[in-house]
């Protein structure tokens, strides 16, 4: 009996040290780490969510659904992580000999929760009582703690998301975006946007990574995301580097594209969605040549003066493109983005599988 109440005491104490790292890598840790714990709990959520999802007949009543996704499993983290610790230091407190396991759970509640109705005996386990509380309130103000940054940062995205509007449309699109710059007569001097979607783009690396919940919160307006305002956002500017006729470079476009996929790489990377980390000029994209020949086409349309060579023009976009293509549409899938051209119009029919690491594609029956 001593033998078995030592591995009790033994297994609740690294249960406990278990779920405070993990709280830590979760709230404190300014880096994008894959938390077993809390992935576990996201893919438990999902599936559930899953289920209701594919019972909704339109794309409005699915949005309302994941809307309440990211919340509910913010919700549910510390009452998981609580759950455990008192589990663990109910282990704790029968492998120090208090009781019966009944009465060590029962302990272990009042303490965590602080409401004190329940009492050690000895010394040992009045200090094990006091650790528990303290790291209840702890975990709790964690929580609290981080909720404020998680919303911040949604803020800062979304303002950008929303702007975007004005300039490309909704849904967004990179033609649109052309085009109103064209008509406005902006369309030489469109570096502003660019770099401010180079930090923004810098931003949500760092933000969607260390607080991977973000990726799935789900803007305000059902038909914004903020993968689609990216994809038009690169679209746009790989056209403009490639196709329309400027009369002078623009480097800003070229540093926005840099800036994206490599920031939508990275997310990728997080979820474990595979793709080429080096694709060459030449590799395969979800766009085809008459789609691009019809956008050369609504351009000019539109007074757009375009390079004289469109098969070079074209490989030039590709040659861009091909840098985020397969993130983009497997992202916009991932989070069930809105109907957007070149991006989520393409990617309803892959959904990356919630098990293994979040890292296999499958298509749904």
């Amino acid at each position: 009996m001593i033998a078995l109440r030592a591995v009790a005491f033994l297994a609740g104490l690294i249960t406990v040290l278990a779920v405070l790292l993990s709280a830590i890598r979760t709230v404190v840790l300014p880096r994008g780490t894959p938390v077993a714990l809390s992935r576990v709990l996201f893919v438990v959520v999902l599936k559930i969510f899953d289920i209701r999802v594919r019972m909704a007949h339109t794309y409005l009543q699915r949005d309302r659904v994941m809307a309440l996704y990211s919340p509910v499993v913010l919700v549910l983290l510390p009452g998981m992580w609580v759950t455990i610790v008192v589990a663990g230091f109910s282990a704790m407190f029968w492998g120090v000999g208090f009781g019966s396991l009944r009465d060590s759970v029962v302990l272990s509640g009042s303490s965590i929760t602080t409401l004190g109705f329940a009492a050690p005996a000895d010394s040992f386990a009045a200090a094990l009582a006091v650790t528990e509380a303290v790291i209840g309130l702890g975990l709790v103000a964690l929580l609290i703690s981080y909720l404020p940054s998680i919303y911040a940062s949604f803020q800062r995205r979304e303002l950008q998301v929303a702007m975007l509007e004005v300039r490309a449309g909704d849904p967004p699109s990179a033609i649109i975006m052309i085009v109103r710059h064209h008509r406005i007569g902006n369309l030489e001097r469109s570096e502003a946007l660019f770099s401010t979607f180079e930090e923004w783009f810098a931003d949500i690396e760092e933000t969607h990574t260390s607080q991977p919940s973000l990726v799935f919160f789900r803007s305000p307006v059902p038909s914004r995301s903020w993968i689609t305002a990216a994809g038009a956002v690169l679209d746009g500017a790989a056209l403009m580097v490639s196709t329309v006729d400027l009369q002078r470079d623009s480097p800003e476009a070229q540093l926005c594209l840099r800036a994206g996929y490599l920031s939508l790489r990275r997310i990728a990377d997080f979820f474990a969605i595979p793709h080429d980390p080096d694709p060459v000029a030449g590799d395969p994209i979800s766009i085809g040549r008459d789609e691009f020949d019809h956008a050369c086409d609504e351009l000019r349309a539109a007074g757009v003066r375009l390079v004289p060579d469109l098969d070079r023009a074209w490989n030039d976009f590709c040659g861009w493109r091909v840098n985020y293509d397969t993130v983009l549409v497997t992202l916009a899938g991932f989070t069930m983005a809105p109907y957007a051209l070149w991006s989520s119009d393409r990617s309803v029919h892959y959904r990356v599988a919630p098990l293994a690491g979040f890292g296999r594609l499958r298509r749904p029956s």
